[in-house]
């Protein structure tokens, strides 16, 4: 009986050791599955921003001129709104104005498999042929400002520079009421589409007023030649009423070269981008009469790009509202551009 019993206890301890062991096993099974499942679920965005289900997301862009301050606002745009997103990555790169070196920045974009790019364009006819190589490869490519030929494009972000030459001439028009007055225009690059088109805008709001275009040169968006310029328009005329910049880095070119020769108080200074820190900052202090403000769609680009690798659809053209500001509506927000005679009947 005692070797049964003692049998007996061998046995009952050998069955217990058995669950024991199964247990364990089935545990661990169940917690390997688990952290399986846990690998897979979105990782959680501690910055703020939305979560995308995709891995890290690899965003190029192309800047067409890191010399100019609105251009450089625009990165400002798409790296705090990328900062949002803990899986989004940003490729910058500045083409300095060189038209061959944004289309290698491009080319490599493509070769490199990003998830998105984002480019300014310097010029549009250049860059519509690398930028159509981007959708061909199925790459979003979002095209900012400046237009390109055709439509190979995923989305265009901008203003309608229209609208905003024609409100500089609007606003000339009403401030002098009939008088005449003799005007400096300092375009923008003549060969890409804001240049052209705010010019464009300008001579339909001035046409058939008092206001004469006494000089007009292309400075290419940068402050220098615009400085440079004006020196030259100084010396040659003894008399100018308004200067109109292409953007505010032109017109504050101008200001600088007309407050050197003791003149800037005999002229009005009007120009375009309107940022916080620069036009709108010039207004305040008296250096620019008015100025409009352009938001740069930076942070348009990378939410647009996100939702599109997330399934969702995407218009093909998003324009941007813009405001005029000048010291009568400075701190009330400014005035939004709206002319319904240019909307196309």
């Amino acid at each position: 009986m005692k070797m049964c019993y003692q049998n007996g206890e061998v046995l009952r301890m050998k069955t217990k050791r058995s669950m024991s062991a199964k247990s364990v096993v089935i545990v661990l099974l169940i917690t390997m599955l688990l952290a399986a499942c846990g690998e897979n679920k979105p990782k959680e965005n501690t910055k703020g921003g939305s979560t995308t289900t995709k891995g890290t997301i690899t965003i190029g862009m192309s800047q067409g001129n890191l010399g100019e301050p609105w251009l450089v606002q625009m990165n400002a745009d798409v790296k705090m709104e990328a900062e949002k997103h803990a899986n989004v990555k940003v490729l910058y790169k500045d083409a300095q104005n060189d038209v061959l070196r944004q289309r290698s920045q491009l080319e490599e974009f493509i070769s490199a498999g990003v998830d998105a790019i984002i480019v300014n364009p310097i010029e549009g006819t250049p860059l519509t042929e690398p930028i159509a190589k981007a959708v061909a490869a199925n790459i979003p490519i979002f095209v900012m400002d400046r237009r390109v030929d055709g439509d190979k494009y995923t989305q265009f972000i901008g203003t309608d520079n229209v609208t905003l030459g024609y409100a500089v001439g609007k606003w000339m028009v009403e401030q002098y009421n009939g008088k005449k007055a003799k005007v400096v225009e300092l375009e923008g690059l003549m060969t890409s589409t804001p240049g052209a088109e705010r010019h464009e805008g300008f001579k339909k709001a001035i046409q058939g007023s008092d206001l004469e275009v006494i000089f007009a040169a292309d400075v290419k968006w940068l402050e220098a030649n615009a400085r440079a310029e004006m020196e030259s328009v100084l010396g040659r005329f003894n008399k100018v009423d308004i200067v109109f910049g292409g953007n505010d880095a032109s017109t504050h070119g101008a200001y600088l070269a007309a407050k050197a020769s003791g003149r800037e108080k005999e002229m009005a200074f009007i120009g375009i981008d309107g940022l916080a820190q620069e036009g709108r900052s010039y207004v305040k202090d008296g250096i620019l009469n008015a100025t409009i403000y352009a938001p740069t769609g930076g942070d348009i680009a990378v939410q647009n790009a996100l939702k599109l690798i997330n399934g969702e659809k995407i218009e093909k053209d998003v324009l941007i509202d813009c405001v005029m500001y000048d010291k009568s509506n400075l701190d009330t927000g400014g005035k939004l551009l709206n002319f319904p005679e240019l909307k196309k009947k």
